[in-house]
């Protein structure tokens, strides 16, 4: 009888051959840390990690994060194995195995739930999208967070219903990348005793050994961030790998990171070259080598020894079994003593809204002077935050200058505990860390939180990473932008953004938002509320706009549409049409009262999202955009891009094709062309090319 030692050893191999197989016949992936890392993560699935197959999307499950996308094989095989069930919305079939074996054997192929890289919504147990590299670490930091936050909030004494870990596999491309050091500094400052990062240390990247680019102290800059920081000398070595996550069980007050020694192809003889090994599949020859080391038939592919899945199901199976059945009953009881908070829990699950949520919504009276599209959004965005007591976030150490902190007085300050602050505070403190706040913001969003980031328009530049993965993974993070355009002034050319929106644009599954006045404010706010699945851009203003008077032009409630006719001719018939988002609207509407004085019919367009606008239908957009009227000007302070859809090849648009310039904001206006008098000629001679009467 096979004793557990060999059993282990049996199922450790069969994780490495049913991933070499996928790769090998495949053509395509990343043999070398499956094979490395297989003991290791093994370790952590049949001892440790608190999952039930039967129920991946459990809330109070432990999460597994392969921040390593590039190892995917690995993760397959392990939710093969283990008998993930699907529960994604795609799947046809309710209840099938989130991965077959025959999906494995279509690895990197179109159809698989075993893409070339995991992909969060498409294969049920994938926690997030990850492949490019820091991008998981940095994103389990935020669920790290999530489970603070849910526990300090929800939890209650006799009822802990949030209290899961989180764990990452991570690699030396994770630890070289800067957004997996924004994450790891803001986790220590924390003290997320939740959070453990397991590095699998194999000195090896697709160029070569890391003694050509790093060869950093890792221990030492963890210990630094206010790690504890444990090492496993040989990863095929279990009773080290159960000493490492013991460790970090019995850490209770800072992140562990657990540096896992190994080698690309650890337990097989590997190719003298181990880029090979990391990069591209070992070949046919090399297959069979390894699996003549592994006690398999090297002619044996995608072989499942006997015992193997029901060694797998029994142990983690059950486990999760037993643990997620406790954690219903307790819930069940908690709903009879807390039926608000478990409601509020419901509810967040489903990422729908609470009764009530716009009742303190504010509205904003018709005023000259008016204000900063940022002002009014800090105070809706309180209004609703009050209502919704998920609704959190922060900036990246720009909160008074995004409008963004919560003021009301039962917000707080989410800190590691102390005399003021603890893990129930809904005004997160990110730091100068750009990309790590909106990696983090995914990770809070795939708890179900409802998260928002912010900081200025211009440094988006350095989030792009995780904006890219918000929108592939259709999570509905809220980014709010401000100092959105060359009407910053003084700071110059390297704060005024000028292709930020048209890059936003581009991406898809990403909604832009760009209003132009308080009220348009309020109701892009409607409209990002009632989002669920696609991440949103509320881009703002440092300067005050004019607050229209509503009972002269069309409400704001156009925004739902993303774009709507707000000053039309006397008889809806323009001659010319203004187009413009934001700021540049009230230029417009400038424009309009001049040209209508003079007896000229134009129409004023407020395109807040062409997101928005393109996803209604053609007999709308063709009413708020008649295509019979080709004398047509955009005017937008950002790069021009793509404003052609609107305007046609004939229409003139007046936008940027330069970078800023460091002046007053006026002066910065008048340099680049920005008033009613260059909309109002531009109005002319459109007008005049395309045969309109003036």
């Amino acid at each position: 009888m096979i004793d557990q030692a060999q059993l282990d050893q049996l199922c450790i191999n069969t994780i490495r051959t049913l991933s070499i197989d996928a790769i090998q016949k495949a053509q395509s992936g990343h043999p070398g840390t499956p094979m490395d890392a297989a003991p290791t993560i093994y370790c952590l699935w049949q001892r440790f990690l608190r999952y039930d197959p039967d129920a991946p999307n459990w809330p109070n499950r432990d999460r597994f994060v392969l921040s390593v996308g590039h190892a995917s094989a690995l993760l397959y095989s392990l939710l093969y194995l283990c008998g993930i069930k699907a529960m994604n919305s795609t799947d046809e079939q309710p209840g099938r195995l989130a991965v077959t074996l025959d999906d494995i054997k279509g690895f990197r192929q179109a159809g698989s739930r075993c893409t070339g890289h995991p992909e969060y919504g498409w294969t049920s147990g994938v926690e997030t999208t990850t492949g490019p590299l820091g991008q998981g670490v940095a994103t389990s930091v935020g669920m790290a967070i999530a489970q603070r936050w849910l526990a300090a909030t929800y939890n209650r004494p006799g009822y802990d219903l949030f209290d899961h870990n989180v764990y990452a596999l991570c690699g030396d491309g994770d630890m070289m990348e800067g957004v997996s050091s924004e994450a790891a500094s803001l986790a220590g400052h924390l003290k997320l005793s939740n959070l453990c990062w397991i590095y699998d240390d194999n000195n090896i990247t697709i160029e070569g050994s890391t003694n050509l680019t790093f060869t950093e102290d890792v221990a030492a800059r963890f210990l630094g961030y206010g790690w504890n920081v444990t090492h496993v000398s040989d990863a095929n070595d279990l009773e080290m790998l159960i000493r490492g996550y013991q460790i970090f069980h019995n850490t209770p007050d800072r992140p562990t990171l657990i540096i896992v020694k190994s080698h690309i192809g650890y337990g097989a003889p590997h190719k003298q070259d181990t880029r090979e090994a990391h990069g591209e599949p070992l070949g046919s020859e090399e297959v069979r080598l390894a699996k003549q080391f592994y006690g398999w038939d090297p002619d044996a592919q995608f072989y499942v020894p006997d015992g193997v899945l029901e060694h797998f199901r029994e142990q983690l199976g059950r486990r999760g079994a037993t643990v997620r059945s406790a954690w219903e009953n307790l819930f069940a009881a908690y709903r009879k003593q807390y039926p608000d908070l478990a409601d509020q829990i419901d509810c967040m699950q489903r990422r729908d809204l609470p009764e009530g949520w716009d009742s303190a919504l504010p509205t904003f009276p018709a005023d000259e002077k008016g204000m900063a599209t940022r002002d009014s959004s800090g105070k809706v965005l309180n209004a609703i935050a009050e209502k919704v007591p998920w609704l959190l976030g922060g900036a990246a150490d720009l909160a008074p200058s995004t409008k963004t902190h919560l003021n009301f007085e039962f917000a707080g300050e989410f800190q590691a505990p102390g005399q003021e602050s603890n893990y129930r505070g809904r005004n997160f403190h990110f730091g100068i860390r750009e990309h790590g706040m909106c990696a983090i913001a995914n990770g809070l969003s795939l708890s179900k939180l409802r998260p928002y980031a912010s900081s200025f328009l211009i440094f988006t530049d350095y989030c792009r990473g995780a904006l890219r993965l918000s929108a592939m993974m259709d999570l509905p993070v809220i980014y709010i932008w401000t100092h959105d355009s060359i009407s910053m002034g003084e700071d110059g050319p390297t704060h005024q953004p000028i292709e930020q929106l048209a890059s936003f644009r581009a991406m898809p599954g990403m909604i832009v938002l760009r209003p132009a006045d308080a009220n348009e404010v309020v109701e892009a706010w409607r409209v990002i509320m009632r989002v669920k699945d696609r991440p949103v851009s509320l881009v703002l203003t440092r300067q005050a706009l004019v607050t229209l008077d509503r009972t002269t032009y069309a409400p704001a409630s156009g925004v739902s549409r993303g774009a709507y006719v707000l000053a039309d001719a006397p008889d809806n018939r323009p001659d010319v049409l203004l187009l413009a988002t934001g700021s540049e609207v009230s230029l417009c509407i400038a424009a309009y009262e001049q040209l209508k004085s003079e007896g000229i019919k134009a129409r004023v367009i407020s395109m807040p999202s062409w997101e928005l606008f393109e996803s209604q239908g053609r007999e709308y957009r063709d009413r708020v955009l008649p295509p019979g009227i080709t004398a047509r000007v955009a005017v937008e302070e950002a790069s021009t891009f793509g404003w052609e859809r609107y305007t046609g090849l004939d229409g003139t648009i007046l936008g940027l094709h330069t970078f800023g310039l460091s002046a007053p904001m006026k002066v910065v206006a008048q340099h680049f062309g920005f008033d009613p008098t260059h909309v109002i000629a531009a109005a002319r001679e459109q007008m005049a090319r395309h045969g309109a009467k003036q």
